[in-house]
């Protein structure tokens, strides 16, 4: 349901484009947030090895939150459709994180008088707050991109202008803490340069966020699917929209994690091989991005993060902040160029090529830049690797697409699984089930989905809520081929790659450059991780003739 019915409003393009303005600006807040938040935690008096753990908890709870928002999502029924509700929701979060984390000192002050503690504590729950709720938002989003352009040419032309928006979001995101806004008439009027930005992120934000009040969801079909006695499931019932207390939510939350392990382990051989190579992968690259501005602000400005403001220490911590964001906005600006004409590299030179020789060039930039302490050829580094964030952007992805065109080839034999829902009101005994599979991208997704299937509608029924159902085969049942294996699951995984591969350096990292006594060890890691995930990426099947060898 679309909130206003305006003519002009519902071409297709038009439509494409309010969809993908909310893309920039969750984008934008989003590098903003990657440059912003490690200076912002040190300044407040956060200690290094204390400021990684905190960047974890985000993307720890995306991991356990974004495949139930996934599958809820899929099989919602309500008069503004099946993804809005939940981006709005997301987005509120999103709102709400960018008026507390340039205001923590005032609201320290107004709810307590020992305002120190109260201020980290304000801070690292707006830092969170923004991380798990920007990165989970881009789920439903991705998924409303696929659901609206469907068909092949249409779904390619989408994504590929919505690649374009991710990497213009990162762009501006990037460029923003870069540039000394304190010349700016307004900046005195609402206390000062940090708070000035974060006003305009909020501006933008909102904005942009206004795109998807006029976006028109499509009606869906309903399909379901006849099981016999002798293919008798187990099912576990998790009812995650109407629970009547918090506590009840809280433990169907947590019931469903060891479901979840139980899922990926029946992961087909071909997917847990690129799951594995993309967070290696992944992992390298955000160790780098992580922590690049804090490297550039200490190990080569050799500024200090907590000193006094005004000290020349600050001021030269500062300057390094702001020439970091400078290095990622020509990382994303670079990428931005590579996904112009990304296919036609894939043609000429084959995907297996293009992905080994993105993670090997970035082993070699992330070396240079740990020995180098030339700001000139690190930045020209840092903004090098917009290859390899380019390609993982893209390839991975198109590899799934490439699994779900053929699952006779690629998904031979495997146990059956799935993850399926229940109406409320579905009687005893009754075995037919709503089956639902969606193709949609994951977390900063830049690819072209080449024969994904169409997605179809869960239920029609409108007192319809959401109970997630996993349903596993009994462990004597024969092996099928995974014909009707949907690529819903199967980018989720790819969605849980990217998040993990921003958990584990955020709780080793801190350690490790305590115990070097230098920032360098961020890139060394990060170049480290780079050559294990050269010699996963060496697995991953990227065509049929692959399967031979």
């Amino acid at each position: 349901m679309v909130l206003w019915h305006v003519p002009l409003l519902q071409n297709r393009k038009i439509q494409l484009l309010l969809v993908n303005m909310l893309t920039f600006g969750l984008e934008v807040c989003m590098a903003t947030g990657t440059t912003y938040v490690p200076p912002l935690l040190l300044e407040a008096g956060v200690s290094e090895q204390f400021m990684t753990m905190v960047l974890a908890v985000g993307p720890i709870l995306g991991l356990i939150f974004v495949p139930l928002i996934g599958s809820a999502s899929d099989h919602w029924t309500g008069r503004f459709g099946r993804r809005r509700p939940f981006i709005w929701m997301l987005c509120t979060g999103v709102f709400l994180s960018l008026l507390i984390i340039p205001h923590v000192s005032q609201l320290a002050r107004w709810l307590s008088i020992k305002t120190q503690g109260l201020k980290v504590a304000l801070l690292i729950t707006g830092i969170c707050l923004m991380e798990f709720c920007g990165q989970s938002c881009f789920t439903p989003l991705e998924a409303l991109v696929s659901d609206l352009f469907q068909n092949g040419e249409e779904c390619q032309r989408a994504f590929s202008v919505y690649s374009f928006m991710i990497s213009l979001g990162g762009c501006i995101g990037y460029l923003l803490p870069a540039i000394n806004w304190n010349s700016s008439p307004l900046v005195p009027f609402v206390g000062g340069q940090q708070a000035f930005l974060f006003l305009l992120l909020t501006v933008i934000f909102l904005v942009c966020l206004m795109g998807t009040m006029f976006v028109s969801e499509e009606v869906f079909k309903t399909e379901t699917q006849e099981i016999s006695e002798n293919e008798m499931c187990t099912y576990h019932c998790l009812p995650l929209f109407r629970s009547r207390t918090l506590l009840s939510s809280g433990k169907s939350c947590l019931s469903v994690i060891p479901q979840l392990s139980k899922l990926f382990r029946r992961t087909p051989k071909v997917i847990r091989q690129l799951f594995i190579a993309e967070l290696c992968s992944w992992m390298a690259l955000m160790t780098f991005i992580m922590f690049y501005t804090d490297f550039v602000g200490e190990g080569l400005y050799k500024g200090v993060p907590n000193a006094v403001p005004g000290s020349e220490e600050r001021q030269r911590y500062d300057e390094g902040v702001r020439m970091g964001s400078l290095g990622l906005f020509l990382q994303c600006a670079i990428s931005l160029v590579f996904s112009t004409f990304m296919d036609k590299l894939v043609k000429k030179l084959g995907t297996k090529i293009i992905y080994l020789s993105s993670v090997i060039f970035l082993v070699f930039a992330t070396l240079v830049m740990c020995l180098s302490q030339s700001i000139i050829l690190v930045s020209l580094m840092a903004g090098l690797t917009g290859y390899t964030f380019c390609t993982l952007q893209i390839l991975p992805y198109t590899l799934t697409s490439l699994y779900h065109s053929d699952k006779q080839i690629f998904f031979p034999r495997h146990k059956a699984v799935g993850v399926v829902i229940q109406p409320s009101d579905n009687k005893k005994g009754s075995s037919n089930m709503n089956r639902h599979t969606v193709s949609h991208k994951t977390s900063y997704p830049n690819g072209h989905p080449g024969g994904m299937p169409s997605p179809s509608s869960p239920t029609s029924s409108p007192e319809f809520h959401s109970s997630i159902i996993v349903n596993y085969s009994s462990l004597g049942a024969a092996t099928a081929p995974q014909v009707n294996r949907g690529i819903c699951f199967d980018l989720a995984i790819l969605d849980s790659a990217f998040l993990l591969s921003q958990v584990v350096p955020s709780l080793f990292m801190g350690t490790i450059v305590k115990f070097t006594h230098s920032v360098a060890a961020y890139m060394g890691c990060a170049s480290a991780i780079g050559i294990v995930a050269i010699y996963f990426s060496t697995k991953v099947i990227f065509d049929k003739n692959d399967l031979d060898q």
